[in-house]
């Protein structure tokens, strides 16, 4: 988040939450009206608060001008950091407690660009006494934060080291390329590795395993090293300015989205799928209060209490694209058939060199 001008990043988090919300809901909908009619308030009240909020923090949270509406790299950052904030508000005691008898909260680990605001609210429905904590993880510390006991349970992105840990498949998404908007990708619905191996890839090549072995034969130009970049928000500027390209999840490249680039399927790169990690030997009944929750049961299943030993012990994750609805998960998009590429519409015939 910037901190400059607006002061920190703690201060940045701690407006108010009503706007904070507000500004959740626009980017859910990407349209202000849709937004007030799901917060049943009036537009020129959303509009409003989000004016006061850019004008308290000092930047622009939206595009201006623009025919639709888009965050600027400002506003998605906020954007994350209220995504947490309205969870852990959520899952807020309904009295105040003194610090002596307030229980430890449990905590949730989340990746950027899951979603986990139905399954809080489920848990401040049912345990109102129970403080819920959110904080968010990345793919170097996904894992580690549960052996370290910093989070209590972990929705983490596949494949991890699972040495220890219990996991439940929740659903499946697919993975885009993130282009400038000219690009002569832009011609097709969708790429294979094999359209982008001479592109700079503005990430690690062993997280994309597909590219990097495709680039590993079939790639004519000499890597450079990466820009400095410190979020996603940073990798996509990049992209927009033609750098090079990032291939993430759906939801990643929908948060980080602006209107000078556009993202595309790549049907050969494997699916991301999102998981549910805890420790198999630390499986305490607020986790299996917790995993009850995220797999659907109801409040007065008998499976609310804890899970016999076989279904707490370590499992693999395998894909649950048949379970994703009912897992209530953070919309996973499936990937289409690999037919659905646009024949009638001629690419260039190379678009190496572009990197």
């Amino acid at each position: 988040m910037p901190s400059e001008p607006g002061g920190s990043e703690e201060q940045a988090v701690d407006v108010d939450l009503v706007r904070l919300r507000y500004l959740a809901a626009v980017a859910d909908h990407l349209h202000f009206g849709r937004a007030a009619a799901a917060l049943h308030v009036a537009r020129p009240t959303v509009s409003r608060a989000l004016l006061e909020l850019e004008a308290e923090l000092g930047v622009e949270l939206f595009v201006r001008p623009s025919e639709r509406t888009e965050l600027t790299p400002a506003g998605v950052e906020l954007l994350e950091q209220a995504r947490l904030r309205i969870a852990q508000d959520d899952l807020a005691q309904a009295a105040p407690r003194s610090d002596d008898d307030a229980p430890e909260p449990f905590t949730i680990g989340i990746m950027p660009g899951v979603t986990v605001s139905k399954w809080t609210r489920l848990w401040a429905d049912r345990k109102p006494d129970a403080p819920l904590k959110v904080v968010r993880t990345d793919v170097e510390n996904q894992v580690s934060a549960l052996h370290a006991g910093i989070v209590d349970v972990s929705f983490v992105r596949l494949p991890i080291a699972q040495a220890g840990l219990s996991t439940i498949a929740l659903y499946a998404e697919l993975p885009v390329v993130v282009v400038p908007k000219d690009h002569p990708a832009t011609l097709l619905d969708m790429v294979t590795v094999a359209d982008l191996v001479d592109e700079h890839l503005l990430q690690d090549p062993n997280t994309v395993p597909e590219w990097r072995d495709a680039a590993a034969t079939g790639r004519t130009v000499e890597r450079r090293p990466l820009p400095a970049m410190r979020t996603m928000a940073d990798a996509v500027a990049l992209v927009a300015a033609g750098i090079g390209v990032v291939i993430v999840p759906q939801s990643v490249a929908r948060m980080n989205h602006r209107k000078d680039v556009t993202y595309l399927p790549v049907v050969d790169v494997a699916e991301s799928h999102v998981a549910l990690a805890w420790l198999a030997d630390r499986t305490t009944p607020e986790i299996e209060e917790f995993i009850g929750i995220v797999r659907g049961r109801s409040a007065q299943s008998s499976r609310a209490t804890p899970t016999p030993a076989r279904d707490a012990g370590a499992r693999s994750a395998e894909p649950a694209a048949g379970r994703s609805r009912a897992s209530g998960g953070g919309g996973g998009a499936k990937r289409p058939a690999p037919s659905a590429r646009k024949p009638a519409k001629a690419a260039p015939k190379s678009r190496r060199g572009r990197r």
